[in-house]
């Protein structure tokens, strides 16, 4: 389960077994709950055992905790964000026979389950397309309009990348900038062509001292993004990269 491993990035020698294992455990629990209501009230049932017993909860308190994107953590501590609490909810719902897909909705993750549109976060609350559209406009503008792709399906790969994300935001913020790196570097093994990623690779080499792996990072970043840039904001963060790139030829001169 690779949302699991995402883990060893903090705690390198993590037995995930114990995690499956208990993931297997509320997956048989739940099949039980599930098995024994009416198809209309199977959301419930699965509910009512991860939030109401289990006490599964969203960490408004300290969002930004690393710690909420390690599942070993939000099984243990049963709080984590969106897209953790997302997937624990999917684990055990696969397990228990019961199909739930991810919503890549922008700014919280979200589920779909029979229909329905499910915030892990919120304790399982059922969202309406009114209440959708209050979440997609707090997170993206008053303009914003909510179109059918946002509520789509998201894939494994689709997940895995936003988790890692997620955590690199984390780790950039409290300026740890190796553990940024190693998710940089899952990020750009999970989608080579992501460009930005090797820009943010190149500029946490930089912060780390590593001029050489810096310079050739932003190099390649700046080659691969030659063609105008589409907006303003794409425009001045490419002319930053060409001030670095310099700054950096003039360091690694020095070394030779």
């Amino acid at each position: 389960m690779p949302a699991l491993l995402i883990a060893r990035i903090e705690y390198p020698t993590l037995d995930v077994r114990p995690y499956l294992n208990q993931l297997d455990a509320l997956g048989r629990e739940a099949g039980l709950r599930i098995s024994a209501a009416p198809d209309a009230l199977r959301v419930q049932a699965l509910n009512r055992l991860l939030f109401d017993e289990l006490q599964f909860t969203g960490n408004s308190d300290n969002y930004t905790d690393p710690r909420n994107s390690f599942l070993n953590e939000v099984l243990d501590r049963r709080t984590g964000i969106p897209i953790s609490l997302a997937v624990v909810y999917m684990e055990v719902a696969r397990r228990a026979g019961l199909h739930v897909e991810g919503v890549n909705f922008p700014g919280h993750f979200l589920v779909r389950c029979q229909g329905q549109i499910i915030d892990t976060f919120h304790r399982g609350a059922i969202l309406s397309q009114d209440a959708c559209r209050v979440l997609l406009r707090r997170h993206e503008g008053e303009d914003a309009t909510l179109e059918p792709h946002l509520t789509g399906h998201a894939t494994k790969r689709q997940i895995l990348a936003r988790m890692l994300v997620n955590l690199k935001q984390n780790y950039v913020q409290m300026n740890s900038f190796p553990q940024a790196k190693d998710i940089t570097e899952l990020l750009l093994a999970i989608d080579p062509t992501a460009t930005h990623e090797l820009r943010d690779r190149g500029l946490l080499a930089y912060h780390l001292n590593d001029f050489s792996a810096a310079l050739r990072d932003l190099q390649t970043y700046l080659a691969l993004s030659s063609a105008k840039p589409a907006d303003e904001e794409t425009r001045k963060d490419h002319e930053r990269i060409v001030e670095h790139v310099k700054t950096l030829r003039r360091r690694v001169a020095t070394f030779n």
